[in-house]
């Protein structure tokens, strides 16, 4: 049994869906595991991780028309301290996930046909964001 992990930085520009689902291959690529589990956590408490689509792009817009017309930016939330948008993405993050797993079976990583791994950011302006990838297998 092995174990890797590697912090993945990515800089965002404003609430989107980043799919990171090439830079998960390249980590487990040069781990060697070929059948194991991978744990991904992002370190942060306004963006999240989903696994979604990844053939037609209108998903990631129609998800954020979603999330932005149940959560409003206009509501009167106590926490502002970050800005208008700061209580609205951790609600949102609440929504969503900070953690996923993914099996890892003969060097594949299980996802299926049209799905991928998306860093999903909540906040308007540019963050940087890490997500910790961590493999465990043989």
């Amino acid at each position: 049994m092995k174990q890797f992990f590697e912090t993945l930085v990515l800089n965002t520009e404003k609430k989107s869906l980043i799919e990171i689902t090439k830079y998960i291959h390249n980590f487990l690529n040069n781990s060697k595991i070929s059948n194991g589990l991978l744990n991904l956590s992002i370190l942060h408490t306004s963006a999240s991780l989903i696994i979604q689509e990844n053939a037609d792009s209108d998903v990631k817009t129609d998800l954020i028309y979603f999330f932005d017309s149940i959560v409003k930016q206009d509501k009167n939330f106590l926490h502002t301290t970050e800005g208008i948008d700061d209580m609205p993405a951790h609600i949102k993050v609440a929504l969503t996930q900070t953690n996923l797993t993914i099996s890892i079976i003969e060097n594949e990583l299980k996802l299926g046909t049209w799905q991928g791994v998306y860093l999903f950011e909540h906040r308007l302006d540019p963050k940087s964001r890490k997500i910790l990838m961590h493999v465990i297998g043989n």
